[in-house]
Protein backbone atom coordinates (compact mmCIF):
# COMPACT_ATOMS: atom_id res chain seq x y z
CA UNK A 1 0.00 0.00 0.00
CA UNK A 2 1.72 3.50 -1.04
CA UNK A 3 1.68 6.05 1.65
CA UNK A 4 0.00 9.14 0.88
CA UNK A 5 1.40 12.13 2.47
CA UNK A 6 -0.69 14.84 4.46
CA UNK A 7 -2.17 17.66 2.48
CA UNK A 8 0.07 19.95 3.69
CA UNK A 9 3.14 18.35 3.21
CA UNK A 10 2.37 17.83 -0.75
CA UNK A 11 1.21 21.56 -0.48
CA UNK A 12 4.37 22.62 0.87
CA UNK A 13 6.47 20.43 -1.59
CA UNK A 14 4.52 22.12 -4.50
CA UNK A 15 5.33 26.08 -3.35
CA UNK A 16 9.07 24.83 -2.69
CA UNK A 17 9.09 23.46 -6.41
CA UNK A 18 7.78 26.42 -7.35
CA UNK A 19 9.85 28.90 -5.66
CA UNK A 20 13.09 27.00 -6.79
CA UNK A 21 11.17 27.23 -10.44
CA UNK A 22 11.14 31.28 -10.36
CA UNK A 23 14.65 31.68 -8.49
CA UNK A 24 16.18 29.29 -10.84
CA UNK A 25 14.59 31.85 -13.93
CA UNK A 26 12.82 28.47 -14.74
CA UNK A 27 16.13 26.37 -15.61
CA UNK A 28 15.00 24.02 -12.84
CA UNK A 29 11.18 22.38 -11.93
CA UNK A 30 10.10 20.90 -14.86
CA UNK A 31 11.26 17.80 -16.42
CA UNK A 32 9.93 15.05 -19.22
CA UNK A 33 8.74 11.58 -17.92
CA UNK A 34 10.09 8.69 -18.33
CA UNK A 35 9.23 4.91 -18.86
CA UNK A 36 8.30 4.49 -14.83
CA UNK A 37 8.54 8.27 -14.05
CA UNK A 38 5.80 11.12 -14.40
CA UNK A 39 6.62 14.57 -15.98
CA UNK A 40 6.55 17.57 -13.94
CA UNK A 41 5.10 21.00 -15.26
CA UNK A 42 3.33 24.39 -14.82
CA UNK A 43 0.02 25.03 -15.84
CA UNK A 44 -1.18 28.57 -16.07
CA UNK A 45 -5.36 28.66 -15.74
CA UNK A 46 -7.26 32.17 -15.99
CA UNK A 47 -9.34 32.10 -12.13
CA UNK A 48 -13.10 31.60 -12.68
CA UNK A 49 -13.97 34.85 -10.50
CA UNK A 50 -10.97 36.89 -10.34
CA UNK A 51 -9.61 36.77 -13.56
CA UNK A 52 -6.15 36.96 -12.47
CA UNK A 53 -3.56 34.17 -13.86
CA UNK A 54 -2.99 31.21 -11.57
CA UNK A 55 0.22 29.26 -11.95
CA UNK A 56 0.19 25.25 -10.62
CA UNK A 57 2.60 22.93 -10.75
CA UNK A 58 1.37 19.32 -11.80
CA UNK A 59 2.76 15.87 -12.94
CA UNK A 60 1.84 14.48 -16.28
CA UNK A 61 2.47 12.15 -18.89
CA UNK A 62 2.76 12.24 -22.61
CA UNK A 63 0.38 11.49 -24.99
CA UNK A 64 1.68 11.87 -28.39
CA UNK A 65 1.35 15.53 -28.99
CA UNK A 66 -1.14 16.20 -25.89
CA UNK A 67 -0.34 15.92 -22.01
CA UNK A 68 -2.56 14.25 -19.46
CA UNK A 69 -2.49 15.83 -16.17
CA UNK A 70 -4.81 13.92 -13.29
CA UNK A 71 -7.46 15.69 -11.06
CA UNK A 72 -6.37 14.62 -8.17
CA UNK A 73 -5.87 17.51 -5.69
CA UNK A 74 -3.76 15.11 -3.45
CA UNK A 75 -6.51 12.69 -2.86
CA UNK A 76 -9.06 15.35 -1.23
CA UNK A 77 -12.65 15.31 -1.70
CA UNK A 78 -12.78 18.44 -3.59
CA UNK A 79 -11.86 19.63 -7.20
CA UNK A 80 -8.23 21.53 -7.22
CA UNK A 81 -9.30 25.41 -8.35
CA UNK A 82 -7.23 25.21 -11.28
CA UNK A 83 -9.96 22.09 -12.39
CA UNK A 84 -12.69 24.42 -12.34
CA UNK A 85 -11.25 27.31 -13.79
CA UNK A 86 -10.28 24.91 -16.53
CA UNK A 87 -13.85 24.24 -17.04
CA UNK A 88 -14.67 27.56 -17.05
CA UNK A 89 -12.81 28.35 -19.67
CA UNK A 90 -10.09 25.97 -21.10
CA UNK A 91 -8.05 27.92 -23.07
CA UNK A 92 -4.63 27.55 -20.61
CA UNK A 93 -0.76 27.30 -20.89
CA UNK A 94 1.85 24.54 -19.99
CA UNK A 95 5.67 25.24 -19.41
CA UNK A 96 7.74 22.32 -19.62
CA UNK A 97 12.50 22.95 -19.30
CA UNK A 98 11.31 26.43 -20.14
CA UNK A 99 9.48 26.38 -22.93
CA UNK A 100 5.67 27.87 -22.60
CA UNK A 101 3.13 26.27 -24.85
CA UNK A 102 -1.06 27.25 -25.09
CA UNK A 103 -3.14 24.29 -24.58
CA UNK A 104 -7.02 23.88 -24.65
CA UNK A 105 -8.08 21.58 -21.81
CA UNK A 106 -10.68 18.43 -21.70
CA UNK A 107 -12.17 15.65 -19.95
CA UNK A 108 -10.45 12.20 -21.05
CA UNK A 109 -12.66 10.01 -23.25
CA UNK A 110 -13.56 6.79 -21.39
CA UNK A 111 -10.99 4.79 -23.80
CA UNK A 112 -8.37 7.66 -22.71
CA UNK A 113 -9.10 7.14 -19.35
CA UNK A 114 -8.69 3.40 -18.78
CA UNK A 115 -5.40 3.75 -21.30
CA UNK A 116 -3.28 6.70 -19.14
CA UNK A 117 -4.39 5.74 -15.65
CA UNK A 118 -1.92 2.73 -15.47
CA UNK A 119 0.66 5.32 -16.34
CA UNK A 120 -0.05 6.98 -14.02
CA UNK A 121 -0.22 4.72 -11.18
CA UNK A 122 2.68 3.74 -12.69
CA UNK A 123 4.74 7.08 -11.66
CA UNK A 124 3.23 7.48 -8.43
CA UNK A 125 1.01 4.87 -6.95
CA UNK A 126 -0.41 7.01 -4.55
CA UNK A 127 -3.36 7.87 -7.52
CA UNK A 128 -4.50 4.91 -7.01
CA UNK A 129 -5.26 4.85 -3.74
CA UNK A 130 -6.82 8.52 -4.31
CA UNK A 131 -9.40 6.72 -6.22
CA UNK A 132 -10.30 4.42 -3.60
CA UNK A 133 -10.58 7.00 -1.35
CA UNK A 134 -12.13 9.83 -2.42
CA UNK A 135 -15.90 10.34 -2.82
CA UNK A 136 -15.22 12.31 -6.12
CA UNK A 137 -14.09 10.92 -9.36
CA UNK A 138 -11.10 11.73 -10.04
CA UNK A 139 -10.63 12.26 -14.01
CA UNK A 140 -7.59 12.75 -16.25
CA UNK A 141 -7.75 15.75 -18.09
CA UNK A 142 -5.96 15.85 -21.70
CA UNK A 143 -4.18 19.37 -22.59
CA UNK A 144 -4.18 19.44 -26.55
CA UNK A 145 -1.89 22.00 -28.55
CA UNK A 146 -3.97 25.20 -29.26
CA UNK A 147 -3.83 26.07 -33.00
Amino acid sequence: MPVILPRWVQRTGWALHRGIHAASGGRLGTFRPGPTRLGTLFLETTGRRTGTLRRTGLAYVEDGPNVAIVVSNAGADTDPAWWLNLQARPEAAIEIGGTRQAVRARRATPDEDVRLWPRFVLGYSAYAEYRRATTRDIPIVILEPAT
